[in-house]
């Protein structure tokens, strides 16, 4: 075995990792190079599903793989531990249970949650992160209906769920909810006017960057079917049970979920990135500046659109094209060659309101709303498992009936 092959180490098995992983084993031939794998847990989730675990709609286990049914242990070395430091000057990278030396670096460790020092928000708040937080939020939830039942001191607020954040995550999570919550009703024979579901904005509308008229699309489908806006509303402070919004006003819940931002990883700057809000500011190519080895991508960068002098947002679909450029780029450093810029396609956003119900634009900004819309949700998850794992890993774990 040649034990002389460059060594590629990929930090986080999110998308941005998981598809960089899987780019690199079809661009390079197994003694090209050795790729290595490192993620906390020994499986993927889907991140876009987060919400729909989070309100119950989905069980958790349907969201998430095996990294190793993706990926052959033989031709991947998949490692499973937490990144603590890259030490950039040695080529190292610490883990809590070990430590790695690297040639060539990809890091796309993922998002934390930010909440832009709102006074008790990360003390009381749920936050929809991984796995394990969107599953607590559910059980939470479930819970403060069958208390509601069984506890003569239960209140009606308890059965009210506040949700800060009228941004993607936080549409897309009470649309799940606008659904979860009748059944809810009805498996606990609770009167369905009872529940709340509140989403709280600071904003002048939801959903920013979106068009107007999908917006108000949006907003009218989910008002429809029970959801209150609190819009223009900002959070104060983030008590046990309420918000705390404008001039005082205290908005009471018996669950309170923060969807309002997130930032990229805390190592980057443990590390001694330069960080800007969190993020760090990649070159065209993907590397951080002034490192000739190191590629950052995913929600740990921000990688510029020039024509508009801003970073292009940092989308599940964004992360999977800054693979197809990293990976490229790699294999030019191996095999010499031209590195390439990134160039965004933007194939559209589509935001789910629910199962059955969506909006969005797509390709060349053609509007889809409702069934149509919802359908091609369902398409854009399910693309995302064929390239990862191909028809096998739709069958196992796609979306596939419709409605």
């Amino acid at each position: 075995m040649n034990t002389n092959k460059p060594r590629i180490v990929i930090l986080g098995a999110g998308y941005a990792g998981m598809m960089t992983t899987k780019r690199l084993t079809q661009k390079l031939g197994a003694e090209e190079a050795e790729i290595v794998l490192v993620n906390k847990h020994n499986y993927h989730y889907q991140t876009t599903w987060l919400h729909e675990i989070a309100a119950g709609t989905r069980n958790q286990n349907q969201a998430r793989m095996m990294i190793s049914d993706v990926f052959n242990p033989n031709r991947v070395r998949l490692i499973y531990d937490s990144v603590v430091e890259v030490k950039k000057d040695e080529k190292r990278v610490l883990l809590e249970n070990s430590e790695i030396s690297y040639d060539y670096l990809v890091i796309s460790l993922g998002f934390e949650t930010n909440t832009f020092g709102i006074k008790g928000m990360e003390k009381n708040a749920f936050s929809i992160q991984d796995i394990e937080t969107s599953r607590l939020i559910s059980e939470h939830i479930e819970y403060q209906f069958a208390k509601y039942t069984l506890d003569p001191k239960a209140k009606k607020e308890d059965l009210t769920i506040l949700v800060g954040g009228g941004g993607f995550t936080g549409i897309e999570f009470v649309g799940e909810l606008a659904e979860q919550v009748p059944k809810l009703c009805k498996k606990y024979d609770i009167d369905p006017s009872i529940p709340k579901i509140i989403n709280v904005e600071a904003a002048p509308s939801i959903l920013p960057g979106f068009n107007e008229v999908l917006v108000a699309y949006a907003k009218k489908s989910l008002e429809d079917r029970g959801v209150e806006f609190r819009i223009g509303a900002k959070i104060q402070e983030c008590k046990k049970n309420s918000f705390v919004i404008n001039d005082g006003e205290e908005v009471k819940a018996g669950t309170i979920v923060w969807t309002g931002g997130v930032t990229g990883n805390s190592i980057l700057s443990k590390s001694g990135f330069e960080i800007t809000k969190g993020k760090v500011t990649v070159n065209e190519d993907l590397r951080a500046p002034g490192e000739e080895d190191i590629f950052i991508i995913g929600d740990c960068a921000w990688v510029m659109n020039k024509e508009e002098g801003r970073p292009f947002p940092p989308t599940a679909q964004a992360a999977m094209q800054h693979a197809d450029t990293c990976a490229s780029n790699i294999k030019a450093l191996l095999q010499g060659g031209a590195l390439e810029s990134f160039v965004f396609d933007d194939k559209g956003t589509v935001a789910s309101l629910g199962n059955a119900d969506a909006m969005g634009t797509v390709f060349s900004g053609t509007k889809l709303y409702g069934k149509s819309a919802s359908a091609m949700k369902k398409v854009i998850d399910n693309r995302y498992l064929f390239l990862l794992g191909g028809p096998r890993l739709i069958l196992k774990k796609g979306k596939l009936r419709p409605f």
